[in-house]
């Protein structure tokens, strides 16, 4: 499928992308001299192993093993082919690429449909924008946006739109560039009883939410104020798109495509309950903010954050659903993260957006950015809400509730400052708290030592690749391909040595596909180098042998030593081979054959004492 693409297109695209700036939209990066390092994508691990070298243009994980240039990386990441990660590297390059190629990476019926499902949700944004900007039907809706002090800006970053008061009106938009056989699998539309179609979405301001890579795949869509005063039969004040074949609920992070970029470079992120919410944290300079979808924070949304940040600070609604969505969101990720993690609990129970349309987009920046509890003094709090703290027997029960989450926190300056809290507050000498605490750290530890040590012995299937140990020889051979395609004048050193070949015959293959690329083009550029190999042994291979920690430049004594090394073992592997010769000649009684075998093996142990 490849072959369908131009090599030079490829290649362009290759060369005018920078490796670092692609990964960094799924892995967060940190400079390591001259690569930069991160958590592997690929595998699980807390010890960053996944390195990027900028220069070379290539990614190499040293825990899993996986690496490649910038095309393997969207092939792994995306679950994409060759063609496919092409064309999504050439678009914001503006590089076009044949139309045979578009359709026939899309050839299989998922494909295809995806696709489909995709541009039916780009349709309807535009369409619903341009109702609520635009028309007439639209101005009660715009009208309401504005009494929430959300400017047309804002309107437009954020391409919020109107569902008007009519079940065809989509439904008639599509009909003249989708088949009907899309309108189910949307989401965007009911089916009847008699297999007709209607509207989903009637007369509600419409959020658009987006995947990772910034495209449209489901809707919230909001009851209109005026709508939900008059009702009678009870409606959901925000109505979500259906779980389809591109929109799943419990990965999707709203705004995660705007909010990336400012959560890479602060290395944090404000996780918020609504979208609103997050439109007035965008709004206040706080543009580091993501939504759950009304459900739940998830395992899938956490890994996500966890890829692109250290902290992550919830900012949920002041109401008790709110605060106890706090205290889950809180327990999962102190419990199955290493995130750092703290709340902001806003005056007077307000959520986000009514303190901005209350107090001012100032006010709420302010109280997002230097208002953040810690874990302990949120759990604190959320205690305190179960307890008559005039009542003696509550605050016992209380204080030895919160000694316990005293307990979890790793920073001794945090326990001793909070002691000293309790004992003023609550008039008990600190000693008497501190032995209380030491108590329930000492029934911490015991615990984990029982998680630690299993009962019975496991039997533990690793899943990273293990590190086999290199021969002397394996080392030389990897070191000469590490020269010679470095430097030419190696390569044609070696090309020139009439007997000189590899031990090991992965290293021999290699060097012959080192050999004709430079026969085609002149010179080695790593990365498009990884693009001609077709082996996949091979590229991991080159890959490992390209990340190793070498001298910049070679000198004779080094290839001296590696053509002797090599040398040496390839006349031991030869003696070895006519060892075995001997034998069956032996066995079989072939005097003649034995004779020449073992004068052919002193000749070459002769020349290897002599080396």
């Amino acid at each position: 499928m490849s072959q369908l693409i131009p090599q030079e297109l490829i290649d362009t695209v290759r060369q005018e992308t920078n490796i670092v700036e692609v990964v960094e939209n799924y892995v967060q990066l940190k400079k390591s001299g001259k690569n930069y390092l991160g958590l592997c994508p690929f595998h699980n691990e807390k010890t960053p192993s996944f390195t990027v070298a900028e220069d070379k243009q290539i990614f190499h994980c040293f825990g899993c093993g996986k690496g490649g240039n910038v095309f393997t990386f969207i092939q792994e990441i995306e679950g994409l082919s060759f063609p496919e990660s092409v064309e999504k590297l050439a678009v914001p390059l503006n590089v076009s690429l044949p139309t045979s190629v578009y359709s026939e990476q899309r050839s299989t019926e998922k494909n295809q449909t995806h696709q489909t499902l995709i541009t039916m949700h780009e349709h309807a944004k535009k369409f619903f924008h341009h109702i609520l900007v635009n028309t007439e039907a639209g101005k009660e809706a715009m009208a309401y946006l504005e009494s929430r002090d959300i400017p047309k800006d804002v309107i437009e970053e954020f391409e919020i739109g109107f569902a008007p008061d009519n079940r065809q009106i989509l439904l008639k938009v599509m009909e003249k560039e989708f088949d009907e056989t899309f309108y189910g699998q949307s989401g965007l539309f009911i089916e009847r009883d008699d297999g007709s179609y209607t509207d989903r979405f009637v007369n509600r301001i419409m959020f658009p939410i987006k995947d990772a890579q910034g495209k449209t795949i489901g809707f919230s869509g909001r009851m209109m104020p005026s709508e939900q005063a008059q009702q009678d039969v009870k409606q959901p004040k925000y109505l979500n798109s259906p779980e389809t074949e591109i929109f799943n609920k419990r990965d999707v992070i709203y705004n995660f495509h705007l909010a990336r970029p400012h959560i890479r470079k602060s290395n944090d992120v404000f996780l918020f309950e609504g979208f609103m919410d997050v439109i007035s944290s965008h709004m206040s300079g706080v543009k580091n903010a993501v939504a759950t979808m009304g459900t739940s924070l998830t395992e899938q949304q956490i890994n996500r954050l966890e890829r692109v940040c250290q902290d992550v600070t919830i900012v949920y609604d002041g109401d008790a659903a709110g605060i106890n969505a706090t205290n889950r969101a809180v327990e999962l990720l102190t419990d199955n993260t290493t995130l750092g993690v703290q709340v902001v609990m806003l005056p007077n129970r307000l959520d986000p957006d009514e303190y901005r349309k209350t107090y001012g987009l100032e006010a709420l920046e302010n109280e997002l950015k230097h208002h953040q509890l810690t874990v302990f003094q949120f759990k604190k709090q959320f205690l305190s809400q179960e307890f008559n703290l005039d009542n003696e027997s509550d605050v016992l029960t209380y204080l030895d509730l919160v000694l316990q989450e005293l307990a979890k926190i790793p920073s001794v300056i945090e326990k001793d400052f909070a002691l000293t809290q309790l004992s003023e507050e609550y008039h008990v000498s600190k000693d008497t708290l501190q032995i209380q605490l030491n108590s329930f750290i000492q029934s911490n530890k015991a615990h984990q030592f029982k998680k630690v040590i299993p009962k019975q012995p496991e039997v533990v299937i690793p899943q990273i690749q293990q590190v086999r140990k290199q021969t002397v020889v394996e080392k030389a051979e990897r070191l000469l391909i590490y020269r010679i395609l470095k430097e030419k004048a190696i390569f044609t050193q070696l090309v020139n040595k009439k007997d000189f070949s590899f031990v090991h015959d992965e290293y021999q293959e290699l060097f012959q596909h080192i050999a004709s690329f430079y026969e085609l083009y002149g010179q080695i550029e790593l990365a498009d180098f990884i693009n001609y190999l077709k082996e996949e042994n091979l590229r991991q291979l080159l890959v490992t042998i390209t990340m190793q920690d070498i001298s910049q430049q070679s000198n004779e004594t080094e290839i001296s030593d590696c053509l002797h090394v090599i040398k040496k073992a390839s006349i031991q592997s030869k003696i070895d081979d006519l060892m075995t010769r001997q034998q069956t000649a032996k066995q079989t009684g072939n005097a003649v054959e034995e004779m020449e075998v073992t004068l052919e093996i002193i000749q070459l142990q002769k020349k290897l004492s002599n080396w």
